[in-house]
This record gives C-alpha cells, structure tokens and sequence, in this order.
C-alpha cells in the first residue's frame, strides 16, 4: 500500500491547495490513499460540513481532527453519521464521531484511521495509550494496515506514542504544531513515524497566521483576530509505502508548494 497523508490543512489558502491539487497528485504518485487532517479548514479554526464534503468529492479519502474539532459545532452531524471522519479516539465516548474508521477503495486493501490527542500542553483528554489499545482490539483482524495521526504539541509526547504503536500499526503521523519535522523514518518494528507533518497552508506566516498580527499581540498582550495568511502556499504531509502485512517500508516527507486560484 502506498498513501498520503496531509497535515493539518489551515484556512482557505489550504482548503484551495487541497481541493485543486489532489486528484492530481493522487495520479502521479500513483497513491492507493489519501488522508487528511482538517482541523483547521474553517478559517484557520474547525472544520465545517461543506468543506468536508468537497473534500471527500475532491479526493480525499479520510479526515481527522483535533483539539479545534467542535470548534464549529456544525460539524457534529456530520461527526454522528460519515464513515469518512474521525474524532480523537481518547475524547469522551459521549462525544459525537467515531473513534476510529476504516476507507476502502476497490482492488485495494483497507485502511483504518485513527487519531488521538497528546496530553503534554494540551486540554484535558483520557489517556491515548489507553484508547488506541481498545480502539487496536476493536479493530482486531480487520485489516494489517492503521495509520494514527498524533495530535500533540511535545514531540516527546508523540515519540512515546510512536515508540509504544511500533509494530502494531502501519504508521504515526503527528499533527498540530504545523512545522514539518526532519524525523521521518522506519521504527525496528516496521512502523513509520514523523513527529509532525506540517501543513497544508501558507508558510509566509506563523503556522499560518497572519505575521504582523501575532507579533503585535506577542509584544503588545493587545488581542487581534489572528487572520489566515496567505502567501507561499504549500502542501505538506508524508507519503508511506507498506507490505502486504502492514508493514512500513518506508517513508518520504512530501512538500510541494503551489499556486491556487
């Protein structure tokens, strides 16, 4: 199996990146599957039922989500009702989504999703070593090949989560911090892992802000609107290729800047 994961797509610029770019780029690489995790599609905050419904039509197979995932609450129908949406698998059960969930596509074996939040600078969550092994024996025999997306802050927290999966899912990919990591490689047990991806968003920005906005309120402590910035727009992620048994065999960084419009 060969996929792609995006980080963490921010604002309209990624939104755009994504939708045009997707398609394309699923041909080219040749990519069995394409995830994405969309927390922060809604105007750099949260992700509404439109936009991921354009982006399932758009090409992408499966979103995760984050701390921002009930930022618009909209979205929590969709939450109760689409097998292509998870919510982090170490929320409260009460709360609306799935906590994992498995994408097919014809000729090709399936993938399960998972996402889980970290707990180092973070809000208050369960405990994800915890949830990923009932969402691990939830998913038993059903398929050899999970990818997890660990939505943290330290990357000590996200390398303690990808050192305890190793060899028991296909990979760990960290989300969040929106800064690509030079980390990627195959754990000894044949798990891939990258600390973070990066994001799907302008990276003339601070993880994809608007400059002059943060630094005034960094200096200032005077509240703005932090807007979505805008320029040198780029898609980043991580392509994972595995054996037939879920394996990893490797794993490439992807970035790629692009022109929307």
């Amino acid at each position: 199996m060969k996929f792609l994961f995006l980080g963490d797509i921010v604002g309209k610029p990624g939104f755009n990146a994504v939708l045009q770019n997707t398609q394309h780029i699923r041909e080219e690489l040749d990519l069995d599957y394409v995830v994405a995790n969309a927390e922060n599609a809604s105007d750099g905050s949260g992700l509404m039922p439109r936009q991921f419904d354009r982006l399932i039509n758009g090409g992408i197979d499966g979103v995760t989500l984050g701390d921002h995932i009930f930022r618009r609450k909209e979205i929590i129908p969709t939450l109760e009702k689409s097998d292509r949406i998870v919510k982090p698998a170490n929320y409260p059960g009460s709360a609306a989504g799935r906590r994992w969930t498995m994408i097919t596509r014809s000729g090709r074996p399936p993938l399960a999703i998972i996402s889980i939040m970290g707990r180092v600078y973070m809000r208050p969550v369960d405990c994800p070593f915890d949830a990923l092994d009932a969402v691990l024996e939830e998913i038993g025999t059903q398929t050899d090949h999970i990818l997890v997306d660990v939505h943290a802050e330290a990357t000590s927290d996200k390398q303690c989560l990808a050192r305890y999966l190793d060899g028991k899912v296909t990979a760990v990919l960290g989300t969040h911090t929106h800064v690509p990591t030079a980390d990627a490689r195959v754990l000894p047990n044949r798990t891939a892992f990258q600390c973070d991806v990066g994001m799907c968003g302008p990276y003339e920005s601070i993880i994809g802000r608007d400059i002059d906005r943060v630094t005034h309120t960094t200096r200032t402590a005077e509240p703005c609107h932090f807007h979505v910035a805008t320029g040198d727009v780029r898609l980043c992620g991580a392509i994972v290729e595995s054996d037939k048994h879920g394996r990893a065999t490797s794993i490439e960084r992807f970035e790629r800047q692009v022109v929307t419009v």
